[in-house]
């Protein structure tokens, strides 16, 4: 199963976006690997790679990353390997602490997340799902919606439009337009991207997803839909529809791109875990980010740091739950003072 960020065109985007990009490539291994970081210590990242065959192959990957790194003054490369042909039958996490990696402490790409196999025929597929889903996949034209696949970048408004008050609602923090624009410029024309459009019956466009293609892989990148249309329920045969438009397309997978890793009622993931478990699938489960230092000061420092940024974050975090709402309080009881210091004086100049 490959993957959107250890692809060429998506190479391609980054140098669009000003990265620096490196690419390297052997016998069972190849990455694509961004060059990260400022003033507290760069670093290269190859998301979702190295990609290799084998652990041997993934130690020449390695060994390329930290010559790069040593080159360009990097403190520690990161990597987020997800081929099991590279740590075998044991545990992906164990094989890179063998190796020196250090778990990151920030994790980028999502460690566990559901994928379809679309080898399966259409009915296997939906025998699969939820019955709301197959019901609503089925019976959805009785409403008059229809669905649109588009090719077009400029189409990316339609996205745009509904997703600030698709991400309060879900509460989760989303891409910027200036960068779905983008990517939608580099990858549409590659036919790398494509945009699954909403339609009303009376044609009006009120929601859509942004899907990413790799070659065999297609991922379920963005999604927004106009909540004045909720009762329609259009967003879940959005999703059947672009499952099964990568089914048509001749792709193997649909990667629903993430999920809570347990049911966790109470999990920031919970509730979209529920819905793309709806689908089906099978839930795939990651090493997750790793850290592997090139310099051993630099990699200290760069946690020093770290850690020092996340106990200020914590500090102004408390101070905004504690400090500000006891400064109002107090302001409150002097202003209710005030306000009787002025009521009495006023009533003993009446006398």
């Amino acid at each position: 199963m490959s993957n959107i960020l250890q692809s060429e065109v998506w190479a391609k985007f980054q140098e669009s976006n000003g990265h620096r990009v490196f690419r390297g490539e052997g016998d069972g291994w190849r990455y694509i690997a961004t060059l990260e970081g400022g003033k507290t210590g760069r670093y290269l990242y190859a998301p979702y790679g190295p990609e290799a065959n084998s652990a041997a192959a993934f130690d020449e990957a390695i060994a390329d990353l930290k010559r790069v790194a040593a080159e360009n003054k990097c403190w520690f490369i990161r990597v987020e390997p997800t081929d099991s042909s590279i740590w075998g039958e044991g545990s992906g996490e164990e094989f890179l602490k063998n190796r020196g990696f250090k778990l990151s402490p920030r994790q980028i790409q999502p460690g566990h997340t559901q994928v379809i196999d679309l080898e399966q025929s259409e009915e296997e597929i939906l025998k699969a799902m939820r019955p709301t889903n197959r019901n609503l996949h089925r019976n959805i034209h009785k409403k008059g919606v229809t669905f649109e696949v588009s090719h077009n970048p400029e189409d990316i408004d339609i996205l745009t439009k509904y997703l600030e008050q698709t991400a309060q609602r879900n509460d989760f923090n989303r891409q910027q337009d200036d960068y779905l624009k983008q990517v939608a410029r580099v990858l549409m024309p590659e036919d790398a991207a494509r945009l699954i459009i909403i339609r009303s019956e009376n044609g009006e466009a009120i929601g859509s997803t942004f899907v990413y293609d790799s070659d065999d892989t297609r991922t379920y990148a963005h999604a927004s839909y106009s909540f004045e249309h909720r009762k329609l329920s259009a967003n879940n045969p959005l999703v059947t529809t672009m499952i099964f438009d990568a089914k048509k397309k001749g792709l193997k997978y649909v990667d629903l791109f993430g999920i809570a890793p347990n049911d966790d009622p109470d999990h920031e993931w919970a509730g979209f875990t529920k819905f793309k478990k709806s689908f089906g699938g099978r839930s795939v489960v990651y090493p997750g980010t790793w850290d592997l230092p090139v310099s051993t000061n630099g990699y200290r420092a760069y946690e020093g740091i770290r850690a020092a940024r996340e106990s200020l974050g914590k500090a102004q975090k408390t101070a905004r739950q504690q400090v500000i709402p006891q400064a109002k309080k107090l302001a409150g009881k002097a202003k209710n003072t005030a306000a009787s210091v002025v009521s009495t004086a006023k009533a003993r100049l009446k006398k």
